[in-house]
């Protein structure tokens, strides 16, 4: 055999095994990626265009007349893994631009591929039934048998794939696959060069040069996926490169297979000498040799591989204690999942309180369980018990990562506890600050209080004198009428700054109770001729029972007070405003309803803070002293709005419930 049949025989070996090597490294990567699944579509058509060539190299070896059964197979799978191969060539191109960001309109992608694909199936189609009738195919160089068609779709493919080599090329991220780009638009181009001389060109080509010229081109993509295992496995390079341990028993397995095969061969070389069997163990028994070496370089690279990702979790553990120490839980929540999916690179990765103890706002269920995703345990006995869900881009989790993760969330548990307790810390600091800012608020209030209210009592009691007297003319007995109301208004704002600043004595609020039936029957009783006076309806459902609830009668008639005086200046004149009590899961539940037109969304998150009012003569303190008058009592008031047809608004106060109840 010549050195030309050597080489073909050595190259077209290695092609097929590197083929497949892909292969199974995507099919157990499965990343759903439309890149990698073209990806796999272009290996299998280089495998069946090397193994097609492989077998019939091995045919002509082995019999004098090879089968013609076994012949017309290979031409069949040598034809159809190359008129596949333009298609999926542009289309593995486009794809990856996809995931870069670069490809921006997407129709003509589509189109494009489409014509291309079009004369792939043509070529299938129309060229290989013929082949197989004739007499001689040249699988040296089977483009030429496939005729100028496979070959000007083969160059424009060729063409257009190292237009986008150079666009990879310059933006790409780092050295490495801008040097990889490079050599690929070296490829490409240098592949062009020789399709188009060898198919395309003007001049007659030698057949010794073409069978030269035929095989070099033939073994050239080994290159580019022998440098894409590299790039991989050393800059993780399409993010395969986590998968270390899928790489390592690939390789593992196809060194095996490739040995395997050179000791058939060298059985079959040496057959004149030893009988193959001999050969066969001499040549598995070298082996031996190399498992010590090779059992030290891999414990080597595996501990360097550990240490690696640990020095990568402690740095991580570093950055969640700093986190933690800001006392935020949800902000610190968000933080490990970012840090750990960027971290890890992984496609996602979630943090589940399952159980609530680090407050309702943290607390969620897991959203993931039919998704592809790992699951690790982060947990505190009596304290905490979550969930760390993270999905790798592809199928698996190496081993190392795994027991980085599993360390991580050793860890998590302790960061976790740090930030609860800075964040009740300043929760602490903020409600201390806050009763220093209302006592200061409530000796300004008291000395604004001593200040005013006695020389508005005094103008107050002159004023309704003055109307005593007969003599008075209409018209300054209207104006002094009208001063008088606006100091009952000023003094109404006056008491409602001190109600607000007003700090409840420690327990205040829990200790007391009253029946809630009897206060809302009083509010509604005093405010319903206001109601009345402004055509508006309002109605009062107490409860079937007596609603004994743990909050001091003044606190409650504060609340409902400002609740209904709130909702009777929302309505229109002939609406309808709602007081209605009642029970549900162990709480008092006094609801207020009108039907106004509602509040604006973006007012939303406002109304409930001090100081914020819409009215123009409004102070903003009514609904900021219901809702700290519940907080108080150790409940919590709600709103709704809208709440039918647009339009409304329901304010429910929710208070804890006495044991007892007293019927009305």
């Amino acid at each position: 055999m010549g050195a030309l049949l050597y080489i073909r025989l050595i190259g077209y070996t290695t092609g097929t095994l590197l083929e497949l090597f892909w292969m199974v490294v995507i099919l157990g990567y499965r990343r759903q990626r439309n890149f990698e699944r073209v990806f796999f579509f272009l290996c299998l058509a280089l495998f069946f265009f090397y193994s097609g060539s492989l077998l019939a190299l091995n045919s002509q070896i082995h019999y004098q007349q090879p089968p013609a059964g076994l012949q017309q197979f290979a031409i069949v799978i040598i034809s159809t893994g190359l008129c596949m191969l333009p298609a999926l060539l542009l289309h593995l191109h486009m794809e990856y631009a996809d995931t870069r960001g670069m490809l921006r309109v997407k129709r003509w992608k589509w189109a494009v591929l489409f014509l291309f694909y079009a004369a792939s199936f043509h070529l299938v189609y129309r060229r290989i039934p013929p082949l197989l009738q004739e007499p001689h195919f040249n699988f040296l160089v089977p483009g030429s048998s496939l005729g100028d068609g496979f070959a000007i779709t083969f160059a424009a493919a060729l063409a257009w794939s190292a237009v986008w080599q150079w666009r990879f090329m310059l933006s790409a991220p780092d050295r490495p696959q801008r040097y990889f780009h490079t050599a690929l638009l070296l490829f490409f181009t240098l592949s062009f060069l020789a399709v188009s001389g060898l198919h395309l060109g003007p001049f007659q080509v030698e057949t010794q040069t073409a069978d030269s010229l035929g095989t070099a081109f033939g073994l050239l993509p080994i290159l580019p996926f022998a440098t894409l295992i590299y790039l991989v496995w050393r800059h993780n390079f399409l993010q395969i490169g986590r998968q270390k341990n899928l790489l390592y028993a690939v390789s593992a397995t196809f060194l095996a297979l490739l040995y395997l095969s050179l000791v058939r061969r060298v059985g079959t070389w040496l057959e004149p000498l030893l009988p193959p069997e001999a050969a066969a163990s001499i040549l598995l028994f070298v082996l031996v040799i190399f498992i010590e070496p090779l059992q030290r370089v891999l414990g080597r690279r595996l501990e360097e591989t550990a240490h690696r990702e640990m020095e990568r979790v402690q740095r991580l553990t570093a950055e969640i204690q700093v986190e933690a120490r800001q006392g935020n839980l949800q902000e610190l929540n968000r933080f490990i999942e970012r840090r750990v999916k960027d971290q890890f690179e992984f496609e996602g990765a979630w943090l589940d309180i399952l159980q609530p103890d680090l407050g309702p706002n943290l607390a969620r269920k897991c959203g993931h369980e039919g998704e592809e995703s790992f699951s690790f345990s982060v947990n505190q006995p009596g304290r905490l018990n979550a969930v760390l869900s993270v999905r790798p881009h592809g199928a698996m989790l190496s081993g190392e990562i795994r027991a980085a993760l599993e360390f991580l969330c050793e860890q998590l548990p302790g960061s976790l506890d740090l930030c609860r307790l800075i964040d009740e810390k300043l929760h602490l600091e903020r409600e201390l600050a806050e009763r220093e800012r209302l006592a200061a608020l409530g000796q300004m209030a008291a000395s604004i209080s001593h200040n005013l209210k006695n020389p508005l009592g005094s103008m107050k009691t002159i004023l309704q004198l003055q109307l005593e007297n007969p003599e008075m003319p209409e018209s300054m007995r209207r104006e002094t009428r009208m001063i008088l109301q606006e100091i009952g208004r000023l003094s109404a704002k006056l008491n409602q700054l001190l109600q607000f600043s007003r700090s409840p004595l420690l327990g205040e609020g829990r200790t007391a109770k009253c029946n809630a039936c009897e206060v809302a029957r009083e509010v509604v009783g005093v405010l319903r001729p206001e109601a009345e006076r402004q055509g508006l309806a309002l109605e009062l459902n107490p409860a079937a029972t007596g609603l004994i609830v743990a909050i001091s009668t003044e606190a409650l008639n504060d609340i409902l007070t400002n609740l209904v005086v709130n909702a009777l200046d929302a309505a229109t004149r002939g609406g309808h405003v709602k007081v209605e009590l009642s029970q549900k899961d162990g709480n008092g539940l006094a609801t207020v309803e009108d039907d106004g037109p509602g509040i604006a969304a973006e007012l939303k998150e406002k109304i409930l803070q001090p100081f914020f009012t819409t009215k123009t003569q409004g102070t903003g303190l009514g609904l900021a002293i219901a809702a700290r008058r519940a907080s108080d009592a150790g409940g919590k008031l709600e709103f709704e709005s809208p709440v039918k047809n647009g339009r409304g608004t329901r304010f429910t106060v929710m208070l804890p419930v006495e044991k007892t109840a007293v019927k009305t």
